[in-house]
């Protein structure tokens, strides 16, 4: 099940974002769970959210998922959202 997960930032988060980008982006990497993933970005091109599609068993997968990663952990997100996907193209 592809289920895509839309994080946004807290406002004024972007140091939260990058000292703990690593440690993410490691968690992307080896989860095993994620087909793709990157940075959502604002009008001035700087990192502001999360849009990671996960492959996963089911919700509750996802919701695990989202979890651990680092980000949650540090508190980043103001809001986090989690949408079943189908890829078309």
């Amino acid at each position: 099940m592809l289920i895509a997960l839309i994080g946004r930032d807290k406002p004024g988060a972007l140091q939260v974002r990058l000292d703990n980008r690593a440690d993410h982006v490691a968690y992307l990497k080896g989860s095993g769970a994620v087909s793709q993933a990157g940075p959502l970005l604002d009008d001035a091109g700087e990192m502001c959210g999360s849009l990671v599609v996960l492959d996963v068993a089911d919700v509750a997968a996802a919701e695990a998922w989202a979890a651990d990663d680092p980000y949650a952990k540090a508190g980043l997100f103001a809001s986090v959202e989690l949408i079943a996907w189908n890829k078309v193209i």
